[in-house]
C-alpha cells in the first residue's frame, strides 16, 4: 500500500470491486469454481499488512481462510467477525451491467455479492488491515474468518471448520457477520425522516427438503389415476395453501414494538400491515419471520413427452422460527400425503440472541458516532448465515454489516437478487463503523 492510504474508507470500495470481479458462485452440487482464487487474494491482503493467515481446505478448491489478531486483554472472550467468500450464481442475460465486473456507476458499486456479502468482507479487509499497519491492539482477540460454502449450508465452510478445526474459535464467545447494521429510513410520529438500523439478533432455522412422489408408469395415451406428477402436484397444492400460524418471537415484537413507538403506528396481532409499510423493501424480510414458512423452489419431473414417469419430484425451502422444527417437519409430512417420501436435504437451527449487553451497545456507539440520530433496533433474518455453525461452539452471533443507505434504494430484494449493488458512500461508512467496534468492542 502507499502512504497515501490513511483509514480503511480509502480502500474498501477498491477491495470490494476486486473480490466481484472473482467469479465464486456456488451452485449448491459440488460444481462452479470454488473460493481457492478469493482466498488467495485475501490472504495476500492480509500477509501484505504483516498478518499470517491460515487456509483450510475441505474440498480441492473449497478454501476458508482464517487470521487472530491478539488483543489487549487476552482473558476477555474473543469476537469472531466473519464474512464468506461465495456467491449465488447470477445470469449476466438478466442484468443491466456485467455482474462480475465490479462495476462504478451512479455512485454504486455492482456485481453478485455487492451485497452478499463481499461489501462486508472488504470492510473487514479494510479494517483489519488499518489495524496492522497502525499497530493497532484491539481491546480483545479478534478470530478473523472468511468461509467457504455459505450459500450452500456451510457444509464446507462454517460447519467444516467447526467441526474438524474448532481450535480456530478458541475462546471466542460472540461473532458479527451479516445480514443487520443496514438502514431504513421511516418517518416518526412528527413527520421526520429517521433513519433506522436494523441489527440481526435473531434467524430462522432452514430445512431444505425433496418430495419424491411414486406411481404407475405408463404409455401417455392411457388414463392412469396413479401419476406420480400428479401426486407431486396434489402435495404442492396443499404446501402452498397451508397457513402457517403466526408467532411473535421476542426479537420481532421488540422491532414491531420500537416501530411503532417511532412512527406513531399502531399495531396488532392481526393488523400490521400500517406498520410494515414504514419498512420498504425491507417489510419482505420481516414479513418473513412473522411464521414458518415453505416454498417450492425446484421441479424434476419425466423424461419424454408419451411417457408416464414412475416418480416425480420437487424441492422445497422451509425456514421455522426458534422451537419450530419439529413441527414443522410434521406438518409438511402431513401435507405431502400418501405416496409421498420426504428427504431432509440440509437442516440447520434456527437463532435468538439477546438484544443487549457490550457488544450490542458498541455496535450501536459505533452507528452513532458516525450517525449521531440513527435509531437502532433489532430484527429476526428470514434466511440464514454462518452464525448457526457458530453457535454450536457456544458462539453468540449478531448480523453486523453497517450500511448507512439512501432513502430511495430498494435495498433489501438485491439479497441474491438482479442488479445487485451497493453505494460507494455507504461501503465507506460501513467500513468507518467497523473499524470503530473493532477498536472498541
Amino acid at each position: 500500500m502507499t502512504d497515501t492510504v490513511t483509514g480503511p474508507e480509502d480502500e474498501v470500495v477498491r477491495i470490494c470491486q476486486e473480490l466481484i470481479r472473482i467469479d465464486t458462485s456456488n451452485y449448491g452440487d459440488g460444481s462452479g469454481p470454488g473460493e481457492a482464487e478469493a482466498a488467495a487474494y485475501v490472504v495476500g491482503l492480509l500477509r501484505e499488512v504483516g498478518l499470517e493467515p491460515q487456509t483450510f481446505e475441505s474440498d480441492p478448491g473449497r478454501v476458508t481462510v482464517a487470521v487472530r489478531i491478539p488483543g489487549a486483554d487476552r482473558t476477555r472472550g474473543a469476537l469472531c467477525v466473519h464474512g464468506h467468500l461465495d456467491v449465488v450464481p447470477a445470469n449476466a442475460a438478466d442484468w443491466s451491467v456485467d455482474p462480475f465486473a465490479g462495476e462504478e456507476r451512479d455512485g454504486c458499486v455492482w456485481g453478485r455479492g455487492a451485497v452478499d456479502m463481499k461489501d462486508m468482507d472488504a470492510m473487514m479487509l479494510a479494517g483489519v488491515r488499518h489495524l496492522a499497519r497502525t499497530g493497532t491492539v484491539p481491546p480483545r482477540d479478534l478470530v478473523v474468518v472468511f468461509f467457504a460454502d455459505e450459500e450452500a449450508g456451510g457444509r464446507k465452510g462454517s460447519h467444516f471448520l467447526v467441526a474438524e478445526h474448532p481450535e480456530v474459535f478458541s475462546g471466542v464467545t460472540e461473532a458479527i457477520s451479516e445480514v443487520g447494521g443496514y438502514s431504513v429510513t421511516v418517518t416518526d410520529a412528527q413527520g421526520t425522516e429517521r433513519r433506522t438500523y436494523l441489527l440481526q439478533s435473531a434467524e430462522k432455522g432452514i430445512a431444505w427438503l425433496r418430495l419424491t412422489a411414486h406411481g404407475r408408469a405408463g404409455h401417455g395415451s392411457v388414463p392412469n389415476d396413479e401419476n406420480a406428477i400428479v401426486r407431486l402436484a396434489e402435495a404442492i397444492t396443499r404446501i402452498a395453501a397451508h397457513r402457517w400460524p403466526r408467532e411473535f418471537i421476542p426479537s420481532v415484537r421488540t422491532l414491531l414494538d420500537g416501530l411503532s413507538e417511532l412512527t406513531g403506528t399502531p399495531w396488532s396481532d392481526e393488523d400490521l400491515e400500517d406498520l410494515l409499510g414504514h419498512l420498504g423493501g425491507a417489510s419482505g424480510f420481516v414479513r418473513a419471520t412473522l411464521q414458518d414458512t415453505s416454498n417450492v423452489t425446484m421441479l424434476d419431473a419425466g423424461y419424454k413427452h408419451n411417457v408416464i414417469p414412475q416418480h416425480a419430484s420437487a424441492n422445497v425451502d422451509c425456514r421455522f422460527l426458534p422451537g419450530h422444527e419439529d413441527k414443522m417437519l410434521a406438518t409438511i409430512a402431513e401435507l405431502a400425503g400418501d405416496h409421498v417420501d420426504i428427504e431432509v436435504l440440509h437442516q440447520d437451527i434456527a437463532l435468538d440472541v439477546p438484544f443487549e449487553g457490550d457488544l450490542v451497545q458498541a455496535m450501536v456507539a459505533a452507528l452513532r458516532t458516525e450517525d449521531p440520530e440513527a435509531d437502532v433496533l433489532p430484527y429476526c433474518l428470514s434466511g440464514g448465515t454462518d452464525n448457526k455453525a457458530l453457535s454450536l461452539l457456544g458462539i453468540n452471533g449478531y448480523g453486523f454489516a453497517p450500511l448507512r443507505l439512501p432513502a430511495d434504494l430498494d435495498f433489501a430484494p438485491m439479497f441474491h437478487g438482479v442488479d445487485e449493488r451497493v453505494p460507494v458512500e455507504s461501503l465507506k461508512f460501513g467500513a468507518r463503523v467497523l473499524l470503530r467496534l473493532l477498536q472498541t468492542c
